[in-house]
């Protein structure tokens, strides 16, 4: 009976699919809530917030012709199509909300595939009257359920704006997320671990985003060729609230449904556990002579990562200094904030403490990832036989301590560096 049953659903690819989501939705009962509430709640502050500072037609105007003008702005945020309260909403929010719906999702199945894989449960799993895509199907399922869950807050939260124009934005928001599902699905087969494939899915993201900005700065329509090869471009020509291009959610449609195609091919080719970029093996002798050697060569790829990130983001924040006077204008409310961010000795000077100052706030969260790879190493096993010899517990996390406060200085210098 057992083995009629397994080859019922080997026959069967998706058998226990429906099970597998249920699980993978209550072990994500935290983590996929919070990324929705968090990325909601962004975009639906944002309208009080701009009809206090652009509250008056001029103004409007004023900051359409200062984004106009600058291309640095553009890069930035992205051209403005409109002047409406929800316009601009979408103009402001809508890029770095999308980039959150992707990061959510790259998170949501890389836990759910990789994840699963490395950690051996995934053998477990498969051993049962679970198909081969199964797992993938959930782990897709899983993203769809919470940017379905983003779409519609942000829906109905905007619909006193327009309901046209708050559908555009969430489904522009939820089809984001389901692009870089379906890719972050294709790089997991090629990964055989998961900080990979959650770092190379990053940096895919990442590269989006400096296409989208290369042709935002170089065209103040969003219609540069640039803009339209990354789908934080196709979110921004949706053109929600400014006379919504519907026919662009067919780009994610059709972009989504090519790379679930070739993620369920690959899975198909591969053993449980295995990938197509097999891990390397290291060296027959032994280099590394400390613990805070093997901390930094364990860290160094997300110092690296970190401090590039953070040495472009200060070029891009300095190159608005030049124009953030012009930009700012006549406009009393945005000057205020920029004083009370960063004080009252200029607007430039104000602009720039205060960048530097969210720039802290984001490398907070590379000091948090740089301890926590403590826990991680603990978890994965990997710290038992450095333990085992004579290393101590204390001079073994000294080692990543140190590597998290100087390269949170490192990459804080370099965003300085970028800025000046």
């Amino acid at each position: 009976m057992t083995a009629v049953a397994l080859a019922s659903a080997g026959s069967r690819p998706l058998a226990g699919t429906g099970v597998l989501l249920r699980l993978a939705l209550r072990r994500d009962r935290v983590l996929i809530p919070v990324w929705v509430a968090v990325t909601a709640l962004m975009v639906l502050s944002m309208p009080g917030t701009l009809e206090s500072l652009y509250g008056t037609p001029a103004e409007r105007a004023d900051l359409l012709r200062g984004t106009a003008a600058n291309p640095s702005f553009r890069a930035l945020i992205g051209p403005v199509f409109g002047d409406s309260t929800g316009a601009l909403t979408a103009w402001r929010v809508g890029v770095y909300a999308g980039a959150l719906a992707a990061v959510m999702s790259l998170l949501v199945v890389v836990r759910h595939t990789r994840d699963e894989e490395e950690s051996g449960r995934q053998e477990l799993v498969a051993a049962g009257m679970v198909g081969r895509r199964a797992s993938l199907t959930a782990a897709l399922l899983a993203a769809g359920v919470a940017n379905a869950a983003l779409a519609l807050l942000v829906t109905a939260g905007l619909a006193g704006l327009g309901v046209a124009g708050a559908l555009a934005l969430g489904l522009g928001l939820a089809g984001t997320g389901m692009v870089f599902a379906t890719l972050t699905a294709i790089v997991a087969q090629f990964t055989q671990s998961a900080r990979l494939a959650r770092g190379l899915t990053a940096g895919l993201l990442g590269a989006a985003f400096v296409l989208r900005a290369a042709g935002d700065a170089a065209s103040d329509d969003g219609s540069s060729a640039l803009t339209w090869a990354s789908p934080l471009g196709w979110l921004e020509n949706l053109r929600a609230f400014a006379g919504e291009r519907w026919w662009v959610l067919w780009l994610c449609t059709l972009a989504t449904c090519a790379q679930a195609a070739v993620a369920y091919a690959l899975a198909g080719r591969r053993d449980v556990g295995m990938s197509f970029w097999p891990a390397r093996p290291g060296p027959a002798t032994g280099r590394l002579g400390t613990p805070g050697a093997l901390a930094w060569r364990l860290q160094r790829g997300s110092v690296l990562g970190w401090g590039t990130g953070f040495f472009l983001a200060g070029v891009v924040y300095g190159g608005l200094a030049d124009g953030v006077t012009d930009l700012v204008g006549d406009n009393a409310g945005a000057r205020a904030i920029f004083e009370r961010m960063g004080g009252r000795s200029g607007l430039t000077d104000a602009f720039l403490a205060s960048m530097s100052g969210m720039l802290g706030l984001v490398a907070a969260l590379f000091v948090v990832g740089s301890v926590l790879r403590l826990h991680g190493e603990e978890t994965s096993l990997r710290a038992e036989p450095v333990l085992a010899n004579a290393v101590g517990r204390v001079r073994w996390a000294a080692g990543h301590l140190l590597i998290a406060f100087a390269g949170s200085a490192l990459i804080m210098l370099l965003a300085g560096l970028g800025l000046a």
